[in-house]
Parts: C-alpha cells; structure tokens; sequence
C-alpha cells in the first residue's frame, strides 16, 4: 500500500476533490458518475490516474 502524506497527501487531496465534482457534473451517467467516484475515494492515487486516462469527457 502506498502511503503519502504532508504535501503530496494534500495535493492528493485537492486533485481528488476536482475529479470528484468534474464526475458529478459531468454528463456521464448515473451509475457511471456512482462507480468512479467509489473507485477514487476507495483507491485515491489510482482512481485518479485511471480517472485522467478513461474518466467522463466533458
């Protein structure tokens, strides 16, 4: 498990936030919006990378 903390954790933090009301907001659907926002906070540093790479375009 990695573990972070200080400033990286509260970039994580904030980059975490941003993706979790662009999912929120975006057009994707209900269940869509359901399933990435659990896959960010349950998995914080992949669910935002896998977010970036295949998340809700806008």
């Amino acid at each position: 498990m990695v573990e972070v903390g200080g400033f990286f954790g509260f970039l994580l933090l904030v980059l975490i936030v941003y993706a979790v009301v662009k999912t929120v907001q975006s057009d994707a659907s209900t269940l869509g919006k359901v399933i990435w926002v659990v896959l960010l906070l349950m998995l914080p540093l992949l669910g935002f990378i896998l977010w970036l790479l295949f998340g809700p375009k806008r």
